[in-house]
């Protein structure tokens, strides 16, 4: 598969990138990093690098960017590219502790004292310069922002937020999963597939998850029988044209390989870490509609099955545990729908809307928005599990986005705080306002994984961030408005009036 290039553009990117520590992993360094640590067994096939000081299979870091609120335009810019470094501290951190397990198991205190004490030295000064940077511009940076700059080491099987109750699986499927939920791991970071996720506990048959039983608020339908009950679908194709990249313009702008994993793109055909409005806005477009020249992008689906893809020794690919063959999805569904409690408005040119957390396995479920199932199964729902569907049965990854703005801003200081899910009986609080709500519904033709002897063979698994293990739970999506002034009128006109359109 060939990926869709063109050249990059280095203003405020470059120099972000150099002061972010250059991931010092080469080609496949993490692939290699996973085989470590069980390629150094005894005779008796005990691996030695498992041990009590060897239990911490990934780094939890509080996320800086979510706490910070009070940052001045022209201080964004600096910002994000600061949290971007701090990305890859953890990056670099997480590297670090797959490749030392043999020291891990003879020193109790190492992981501690040369990972996570000097992570926090590095955090707590890119977090100073936030500060600064905030002050300078004339906000008020938040004081006690010093007290997220530790880490800490955590098992692989403990995640925060307690997602949905073991999945809503009478203890996450396959009759309770592989000992408690963490594979038997013991520190050992390969999966038997090369890299540290998923693990067998991660599936779950669709079988066995209860209708209805998904416990997440987030992404509640704002569609309903009342309100305003059109739609309009936007075809955009599965990303035909190949484009792939690791960047993220929203949450990174101006830094390459922002995201550390690959999305794919469909609508916006420039969209990188350096694509300014303007670009948007003169770009061509992949959908059919030729007025809609927005960005839609998510992480991509892989089968680790051994296939080595374009990026398999690229940073956000195979240098970072993001390996296998890439799976387009057999469909992409793309539709705005209306308000349960009334018309919507126009959304803004350029709003920008992140749903779901990257980060969701460590920082908990609190914006976690993902929903996987199996056609045929739409009623069941899960959010921390992949699902193992039967035969004949597509793969499905649904998504209702954010559908209350706050009727000023097209972005915000964690990317978060302009836009807001709608309530339980589909209004938007606080003085927010309806737009139409963006839903993707993306379905893939994938063999189920099998589990042997406590291992699953050829998994599925979404690009994540390296110490997000590939979790289920850390799927997102990525909206960029770009549709022309006639054409929103049009959508929204559309709901308002109560009609399907396209």
């Amino acid at each position: 598969m060939g990926r869709n290039t063109r050249k990059r553009r280095t203003p405020l990117a470059t120099k972000i990138v150099a002061g972010a520590a250059a991931l010092a992993v080469g080609g496949g360094g993490l692939v290699w990093a996973n085989f470590y640590a069980s390629a150094h067994e005894d005779h008796g096939g005990h691996n030695r690098t498992r041990s009590a000081g060897a239990q911490v299979a990934t780094i939890d870091c509080p996320d800086v960017g979510q706490k910070i609120r009070d940052v001045p335009d022209r201080a964004r810019g600096e910002v994000d590219g600061e949290l971007a470094t701090m990305d890859s501290q953890i990056t670099n951190a997480y590297q670090r502790l797959a490749t030392t397990r043999r020291a891990q198991a003879g020193d109790s205190q190492f992981v501690q004292n040369t990972i996570l004490g000097p992570l926090k030295d590095r955090r707590k000064a890119i977090i100073d310069r936030i500060q600064l940077e905030i002050n300078r511009a004339g906000g008020k940076a938040d004081d006690n922002l010093d007290e997220l700059a530790g880490c800490q080491g955590r098992p692989a099987d403990q995640q925060n937020g307690g997602g949905q109750n073991g999945g809503g699986q009478n203890g996450g499927g396959q009759d309770g999963g592989q000992d408690g939920g963490g594979q038997d791991q013991e520190g050992d970071d390969d999966n038997g597939n090369g890299v540290a996720g998923p693990v067998a506990d991660d599936f779950v048959d669709i079988n066995d998850v209860q209708p209805n039983s998904r416990d997440s608020r987030n992404g509640l339908a704002a569609d309903g029988d009342g309100g305003s009950t059109g739609s309009f679908t936007t075809d955009c194709g599965v990303n035909e044209n190949n484009l792939f990249n690791s960047d993220n313009l929203i949450a990174a702008p101006g830094v390459d390989n922002g995201a550390h994993h690959t999305h794919d793109y469909v609508g916006n055909q420039d969209n990188d870490a350096f694509s300014s409005d303007e670009d948007l806005a003169n770009a061509d477009t992949s959908c059919q509609n030729q007025g809609d020249k927005s960005t839609y992008y998510w992480p991509v689906l892989r089968l680790q099955d051994g296939t080595q893809e374009f990026d398999a020794n690229d940073q956000g690919g195979g240098a970072e545990g993001n390996i296998g063959k890439i799976l387009k999805p057999a469909e992409a569904q793309i539709r705005f729908v209306g308000s349960r409690q009334g018309d919507v408005v126009a959304m803004p040119k350029f709003l920008r809307v992140i749903t779901g957390d990257a980060k969701s396995f460590t920082n908990g479920d609190a914006n976690a928005n993902t929903s996987w199932s199996c056609s045929g199964f739409e009623d069941r729902q899960v959010t921390d599990k992949y699902p193992l569907c039967p035969d004949g049965s597509q793969v499905l990854r649904t998504v209702n986005f954010q559908s209350c703005w706050d009727g000023q801003n097209i972005d915000s200081a964690n990317h978060r705080d302009h836009m807001a899910f709608v309530q339980e009986d589909g209004s938007c609080a606080n003085g927010f306002q309806a737009v139409p709500q963006l839903q993707i519904r993306l379905a893939y033709d994938i063999p189920a994984p099998t589990v042997e002897n406590g291992q699953v063979q050829n998994p599925y698994a979404v690009d994540s961030f390296p110490e997000q293990l590939h979790k289920p739970i850390t799927d997102h999506n990525d909206f960029i408005n770009v549709m022309d002034e006639d054409l929103m009128n049009e959508v929204v006109d559309c709901i308002n009036r109560g009609e399907d359109c396209q």
